[in-house]
């Protein structure tokens, strides 16, 4: 793989789905410790993914490091040869062993079968639990959340006099059941999907209360609140499995039933700074999430772990 001259940045290349993922990546130059340059790649699996036109921008711009959000999305042997080194990251929630069977962790494990090992040096996963599912179909390196774009970041402001609620996900049974008597009672803005870029910033400045709800009736742990902690919003969500770091009752709050929500939202609707606290607590642990904090690092560790052990890709 090319290495950058003496004093200039490595560039990393973000490819994903941009609606999804532009989020959770770099979007400045990191001048501290691993100076990268970071440049996202919108590219999505599907009718029209032109990936010889993906792979000739990586290697016009010179990247040193291509990270992929959702390797299944690049088919077999598109990052064969690529002279830099490839990260896939692993963001959808998969079976664990022992654990919940349902139709929905069924599909998406089929989706990442789809992936090429071939194509990576490494693979990572944003759940250790299913770390051993994933080794299926490409062996995990380590297991991380996804980071949070340093532009999501604002501090805690104080709440409007009646609590602005907001929803991002598309709609399910499960989801519903939590929200339908709370979109009757309270004025919940729910954005089921295609909320990015400056509209998501905008919407979440607007945006008090943020709620997290499961998909489906499975434990997982969703990026989403990561992102309203880093926006300063009170965040209220089913229990997350694994918490990485996060304390229920202490960075959020943590419900498992409709009414329990519904008794939540009646108590900021009479003081809307009633859990001021918990908000304050959960921004401030926001911060060890920032995409200038951790990709550095990561990327750092990538490339000494493939120079010191080697890979596996498929070689020019």
């Amino acid at each position: 793989m090319p290495a950058p001259r003496f004093g200039d940045p490595v560039r990393v290349a973000f490819v994903g789905q941009e609606t999804y993922f532009a989020q959770c990546a770099l979007h400045a130059d990191v001048a501290a410790g691993t100076a990268l340059r970071p440049r996202f790649f919108d590219f999505r699996a599907g009718v029209g993914a032109d990936v010889t036109a993906l792979r000739d921008a990586l290697e016009g711009w010179g990247a040193h490091v291509v990270v992929v959000f959702r390797p299944e999305i690049i088919p077999p042997g598109a990052l064969h040869g690529l002279r830099a080194a490839t990260l896939g990251f692993v963001t959808e929630p998969l079976k664990r062993a022992g654990g919940t069977e349902h139709p929905d962790l069924d599909w998406r494990e089929s989706e990442l079968a789809l992936t090429d090992p071939a194509n990576f040096d490494r693979i990572v996963a944003f759940d250790p639990h299913v770390a051993a599912t994933a080794d299926r179909h490409a062996p995990v390196w380590r297991s991380l959340p996804l980071p949070v774009d340093d532009r999501i970041y604002r501090p805690v402001v104080p709440s409007a006099p009646v609590p602005r609620i907001l929803f991002v996900g598309y709609s399910t049974e499960h989801r519903e059941r939590f929200l339908i008597n709370a979109k009757h009672s309270y004025d919940v803005l729910h954005y089921a999907h295609g909320l990015h870029g400056d509209e998501l910033r905008e919407v979440f400045a607007r945006t008090d209360v943020a709620l997290n709800l499961h998909g489906e009736p499975y434990p997982s742990f969703e990026n989403r609140v990561l992102l309203h902690l880093a926006a300063g919003h009170l965040v209220i969500s089913e229990p997350l499995d694994p918490t990485h770091g996060l304390e229920p009752g202490t960075d959020f709050l943590e419900i498992r039933r409709p009414d329990e929500l519904m008794t939540i939202l009646y108590q900021l609707t009479r003081r809307p700074d009633t859990f001021e606290r918990v908000r304050h607590r959960g921004r401030h642990k926001a911060d060890d999430y920032r995409a200038s904090r951790i990709w550095p690092r990561v990327i750092w560790d990538l490339l000494e772990d493939v120079r010191v052990f080697g890979s596996a890709r498929a070689a020019a």
